[in-house]
């Protein structure tokens, strides 16, 4: 029997009420990724928090544009991650916009080349502050919300970090300790908030472009042979927030098979 071809990477899921009731914290998420995750949660039937830190006017947009599909469904928070004094701020501004917390994605996240040699304090302060020290201190303040709603933790991680990418090991190292995060988070907010990890791959380019030679060679040892996109990675988001109920603790690679094909 012939099945139907699957929708194309890239593709948004259908629009549901699949979450609707739930809140969600998405944090930068006025572009890129973390945009599409608010537009896939939202589609969902989430009301989001949509933190950014100095996008405002991306952020801005985009609750618009989302809040003319449903009014009063997005609210915004400007915050320094790097902060931690700030994260009980934030938590408490979802909770006021929409009464509660369910799903906590933490999305922001620094990404630069490191060469040893040239590493700097301010190196690791930011990449370790934003990518690994964010998570934990953000996760922290929002354990108590989530406790009472059974809610769930998702961290983006990175196939480096189980893999390191050459020229980026603060980068590759902050990535590795979010995975520990959320292996460690899973045991201590058990039973009553989930904790899982999504590592992306070959889903978005840098913003600056990559040598398409490099972009080919990274395919070429994927094993679908082709990239993906942002949405394959908010799908994964979705997927832990309505249909995993009994998974926690999980690193789930959104990669094409590029992490079994080193």
């Amino acid at each position: 029997m012939a099945r139907a071809d699957p929708e194309p990477t890239g593709a948004l899921p259908a629009p549901s009420n699949v979450l609707a009731g739930k809140t969600a914290l998405v944090t930068g998420a006025a572009r890129r990724i973390g945009a599409t995750i608010v537009r896939v949660l939202h589609g969902a039937g989430a009301n989001v928090l949509l933190h950014y830190r100095s996008s405002a006017a991306d952020a801005e947009r985009l609750a618009a544009e989302l809040n003319a599909v449903r009014e009063r469904s997005v609210s915004l928070a400007e915050c320094d991650l790097l902060d931690v004094t700030q994260h009980s701020g934030l938590i408490a501004a979802a909770l006021q916009a929409f009464g509660a917390l369910d799903v906590l994605v933490n999305n922001a996240s620094t990404f630069y080349p490191t060469p040893v040699g040239d590493i700097t304090g301010t190196d690791w302060d930011d990449l370790v502050g934003t990518n690994l020290k964010a998570p934990l201190f953000l996760a922290q303040a929002a354990a108590g919300a989530l406790h009472q709603r059974r809610g769930l933790i998702i961290n983006l991680a990175d196939i480096h970090g189980m893999r390191p990418l050459r020229r980026y090991p603060v980068y590759s190292v902050a990535k590795a300790g979010v995975i520990m995060l959320t292996l460690a988070l899973a045991r201590e907010l058990g039973p009553h908030v989930r904790v899982n990890a999504i590592a992306p791959g070959p889903v978005m380019w840098p913003e600056d472009g990559m040598d398409p030679a490099l972009e080919a060679k990274i395919l070429a040892r994927t094993a679908l042979k082709r990239p993906g996109s942002a949405v394959d990675v908010a799908r994964a988001c979705l997927f832990f927030a309505a249909e995993a109920p009994y998974v926690t603790g999980q690193i789930l690679a959104v990669d094409g098979g590029r992490s079994i094909g080193w």
